[in-house]
């Protein structure tokens, strides 16, 4: 039988943290899992392991693998420049260049092999499908067609106990998100969601226009100290 155990990807970001906060909720003892593949920056790494203590998890792995040796993304060839100052139509019309190749498929692999060695019955992570970035790793049937990876692909699963895939998130609008973080006491201030890190966030990335986008369109202001000031992103821009 499998127990009270969840394993939580956590980036650091506004999504993921969220979900952190929501296993917490769900009465899971939490195992928050973080990447360091050579990204951009380690700036979104620091945020995750704040965040972590703050919700009091039971440990916290870093997983350290090199995907810049490939390059294929913004966030992990320097050679290819950010989307910046992009309205949010502009966002939605194509997969942008911040899309890393096959990420979340590696991602769920190694939180897949972390809970099954915990012997735990969920894996929480935060992909939103109503998003402006439209990566192919973040869709439903994206979603269902790696659960039925953890249903074969593990002991756990053959036995008739598979691992459950849990995005509890999938379907809301970023407004959505912020409204249900809020009900669970998460603490904006401590996440981190652009893709420069900087010590303070650039504002002008696609991530800081969709997050400074929904806080507004809430009537909100986003905690976070900004390089650039953005506070009238709006959603029809």
């Amino acid at each position: 039988m499998t127990n009270n155990k969840a394993v939580i990807l956590l980036s650091g970001g506004l999504d993921s943290s969220t979900v952190l906060y929501q296993a917490r909720a769900d009465g899971y003892d939490c195992y928050a899992i973080s990447f360091d593949y050579q990204q951009r920056h380690r700036r979104e790494l620091e945020a995750a392991k704040t965040i972590a203590r703050s919700a009091g998890v039971a440990d916290h792995q870093l997983v350290s693998f090199d995907l810049r040796q490939w390059g294929g993304s913004a966030l992990t060839d320097d050679s290819i420049n950010l989307p910046q100052a992009r309205s949010l139509d502009e966002m939605a019309q194509n997969i942008p260049v911040t899309y890393v190749p096959a990420r979340n498929t590696i991602f769920l692999s190694f939180a897949l092999a972390y809970a099954e060695t915990l012997n735990a019955s969920r894996v929480y992570i935060g992909v939103n499908a109503l998003d402006y970035s439209g990566y192919p790793d973040c869709r439903p049937d994206y979603i269902q067609a790696m659960q039925e990876v953890f249903r074969l692909g593990t002991k756990q699963g053959r036995e008739g106990n598979a691992i459950a895939i849990v995005a509890p998130l999938i379907q809301l609008k970023k407004t959505e998100i912020i409204q249900l973080g809020d009900r669970l006491g998460v603490p904006w201030e401590k996440t981190w969601s652009c893709y420069a890190g900087d010590e303070l966030a650039c504002g002008v990335c696609d991530s800081c226009r969709l997050r400074l986008a929904a806080f507004a369109a809430l009537e909100l202001e986003d905690p976070l100290p900004y390089r650039r000031e953005q506070r009238s992103v709006t959603s029809d821009q």
